[in-house]
């Protein structure tokens, strides 16, 4: 079913929240006892449980058609989803495959403010649950009008949703803030049509965790980077922007490999590296779109918005979140901080943090666009010369591990063997977190292990 985006197409927002609507209730409550009989790859083997699974899931395709008036932009997805679950129980539960449905599942043909979509599929969760388990989950999607104004000019991303939890089964109660199609368990690999980021859960782990970092760390916040602390929804539409215009820098720019290099088996720091240049890049383009007299009052706005919160997300949260072993993420929040401070722009002394506003954007400008001449040099160099090359820029700010093979020299690895012999030499923690990020991750780990599973209604 294509339904035309107006506004008036969101009514089913005004009805109140589905999450307290009772056949929703039960729905969760099946879902929640079905995963309990599946086992890692989705399927329920066991026979004894068989007829269990049978009647939790005829207890979703019940409550999934009585939900299915509430999203008549969804009525093809929701149909084939019960065919999807009737299919799997019939052929005894195996290895699911709900490709039909997901393929009707299209969200981004109408990215409407406040619309509402129900959300079911045997899927993992990225940061959550590694299992293909059964998902339920109740969203709204974000698209304020400047957004639209964004996407509808330069910046357009097709196949970006921005949306809100309202509920979800446990795989969302952890810290995974995405809703991707390729999670979801199918006989065969699709073209993937969109990806949905839940800016409330971004938005309220930012201010939990800014919070808490600003005042451990004394830093003073100017005015307007303060106001995101205590406003939900101006931080969530903040990570939208920010979002938007990251997502679609995958797919453009001077790119030496497939975009979607989390398939390739390369050295953990080059993934720290692409995730890093698309943060650099919403951020170059929000200064130049805070001084765009063209641009809407609210693009201004939030453009200056979009900068406070790429370097205190990377720095405070992204620096220290999550184990040591090829944390690419982390590493990319290290190596901004480095970088500010020997830019000395951003300053640890006497015990105080303090960034200089007016040179910060020059200086984080010039980073993105070290990462930006890497990429356009690499067209011309072999693989593994690239992976050195980067190697090389990272060690001009950050300092490796005493140990590390890589720090060495190329001399010291095996080069004339396969690529992942050489990538089997990285450390798992290459870089290892600096004096300050020790001192400060041990203060903070209490408070970011406090966000997972948060949404905006619990900030």
């Amino acid at each position: 079913m294509t339904i035309t985006p107006t506004r008036a197409t969101s009514r089913n927002a005004l009805q109140g929240n589905p999450a307290q609507h009772p056949a929703w209730l039960r729905l969760k409550q099946a879902a929640t006892e079905l995963r309990g009989l599946q086992v890692r790859d989705g399927s329920v083997p066991d026979d004894g449980n068989k007829a269990a699974a049978a009647r939790h899931t005829d207890a979703i395709i019940e409550a999934v058609e009585q939900l299915a008036p509430l999203f008549e932009h969804d009525a093809e997805y929701l149909d084939k989803l019960a065919t999807d679950f009737r299919r799997w129980r019939d052929g005894g539960f195996g290895v699911p495959d709900f490709l039909d449905s997901l393929l009707a599942f299209q969200p981004q043909q109408h990215r409407i403010n406040g619309l509402q979509h129900l959300v079911v599929f045997p899927m993992y969760t990225q940061n959550g649950s590694s299992d293909r388990l059964v998902e339920a989950v109740l969203i709204e999607v974000i698209w304020p009008d400047f957004i639209g104004e964004l996407e509808a000019g330069a910046y357009s991303n097709k196949l970006f949703v921005p949306i809100r939890f309202l509920d979800f089964t446990a795989g969302y109660d952890t810290n995974s803030a995405v809703l991707f199609p390729e999670t979801v368990a199918v006989r065969e690999t699709p073209a993937f049509t969109w990806g949905a980021i839940f800016a409330d859960r971004e938005a309220a782990r930012f201010r939990t965790v800014v919070r808490a970092a600003a005042e451990i760390t004394s830093l003073h916040l100017p005015e307007d980077a303060a106001a995101l602390l205590d406003d939900q929804r101006l931080t969530q539409e903040t990570f939208v922007m920010w979002d938007l215009i990251h997502d679609r820098t995958h797919m453009r720019g001077d790119l030496p490999f497939d975009p979607f290099m989390i398939k390739q088996r390369m050295p953990y720091f080059l993934y720290s590296l692409e995730e890093l240049r698309c943060d650099l890049t919403a951020f170059r383009e929000s200064v130049r779109l805070s001084q765009d007299a063209t641009a809407s009052d609210e693009v201004r706005k939030h453009a200056q918005l979009v900068q406070y919160a790429v370097i205190f997300d990377r720095i405070f949260r992204f620096a220290i979140t999550g184990n040591r072993v090829r944390n690419y993420d982390g590493l990319g929040g290290q190596l901004l901080f480095a970088w500010l401070h020997q830019h000395r722009v951003l300053h640890w002394t006497d015990g105080k943090l303090s960034i200089d506003w007016e040179n910060v954007a020059d200086a984080v400008v010039a980073l993105g666009h070290e990462i930006e001449e890497l990429y356009w040099r690499s067209i011309d160099r072999p693989k593994v010369a690239h992976w050195l090359a980067a190697y090389e820029m990272l060690t001009k700010t950050l300092t490796p591990h005493p140990a590390s093979v890589w720090a060495k020299g190329p001399d010291a690895l095996p080069l004339t063997g396969l690529p992942r012999e050489v990538t089997d030499q990285v450390m798992d923690d290459e870089f290892p977190l600096s004096m300050f990020y020790e001192a400060l991750s041990r203060k903070m780990k209490p408070v970011i292990e406090s966000t997972s599973g948060i949404t905006g209604e619990a900030a």
